[in-house]
């Protein structure tokens, strides 16, 4: 079984649109993007700068549309299960056709304005806990103030907070954790200082006609596939002030029998932890256009595996 995934903010880089503007009709599809939700994203995905991309507001957006534009790139498939990593949601919210390209451009707009305005509020961030026990850590951080806002599973969690309280972090980190890693994101998201959001987002839901998901979704409120539209974008309202749960998410991904898994652009990151996680299943990550052919492959053969398991 194939489950097509989608990265959250700190996975864009200065340039990686680029390879994919030159494809038939995605300049054209970006172009009519941007006029929808007032934001150039071909200036920000090819010639913005790292800071520039760094900007909540822009990069959740420019994520979505390049997530929806590499999976049309791959033709018409048709996974197993979609599921998304924070932002990535909403761009797995339109893979699965719950909401129509422009719907969810425009919803991810907004929640990037909101979740902007809220982290102006006061000065906080991310940090990345490599290692250790998941238990050991979670009540460190929680001594500590902080949340852990992402519980990525192959042994990573992310702390969001205060500046103060993830510099204490840095001075006092949890028992077996090897390592400390900032995030290039502009707030401590999925916490309670994302409140503000909540109800900004809960306002421009309220103009969707979401579909069911033609494909499961699995949502990263707790690794539980969703039925109807409505429940999605519930989540999805809700979910920028909760914790990410991952790991319940490739969880999931193994109890459905899961064979391959293939990350979206701008991929790495899942995949990264897909293969600590998920030991024995093949994963491909779409970074630029030279990947297609490869990732085609990997569809192809997961079909095929597929085909022959529902006939033995």
């Amino acid at each position: 079984m194939l489950v097509l995934v989608a990265p959250g903010q700190g996975a864009q880089t200065p340039g990686f649109l680029t390879p994919w503007l030159d494809l038939p009709g995605a300049a054209e599809r970006v172009a009519a993007w941007s006029e929808a939700i007032g934001l150039d994203l071909a200036h920000y995905g090819t010639r913005a700068d790292a800071e520039e991309i760094r900007d909540t507001a822009v990069a959740q957006p420019l994520l979505v549309a390049a997530g929806i534009l590499s999976a049309t790139a791959l033709g018409d498939i048709r996974p197993g299960a979609v599921a998304g990593h924070s932002v990535g949601e909403i761009t797995a919210a339109a893979l699965s056709g719950v909401l129509d390209d422009t719907a969810a451009l425009t919803l991810v707009r907004k929640r990037g304005l909101a979740m902007a305005e809220a982290a102006a509020i006061t000065a906080t961030g991310m940090s990345a806990l490599l290692g250790g026990d998941p238990e050991v850590s979670v009540a460190h951080l929680e001594k500590l103030g902080l949340t852990p806002a992402n519980v990525n599973g192959a042994g990573q969690i992310v702390a969001a907070g205060t500046l103060e309280q993830l510099a204490a972090l840095n001075e006092d980190k949890p028992e077996g954790v090897r390592k400390i890693v900032p995030l290039q994101v502009a707030g401590a998201f999925h916490t309670h200082h994302m409140a503000p959001a909540v109800d900004k987002l809960a306002e421009a839901a309220r103009a969707l006609t979401p579909a069911d998901p033609a494909v499961p979704y699995v949502s990263n409120k707790d690794g539980q596939t969703v039925a109807t539209g409505d429940e999605v974008v519930s989540r999805l309202v809700g979910q920028v002030a909760n914790p990410v749960r991952w790991d319940l998410c490739m969880e999931t991904f193994k109890a459905m029998g899961v064979t391959a898994l293939l990350e979206v652009c701008p991929g790495g990151t899942l995949t990264g932890l897909a293969k600590r996680a998920l030991p024995g299943v093949r994963t491909l990550a779409l970074k630029t256009p030279d990947d297609l052919d490869a990732a085609r492959e990997l569809i192809a053969a997961a079909t095929e595996a597929a085909a022959d398991a529902a006939g033995a």
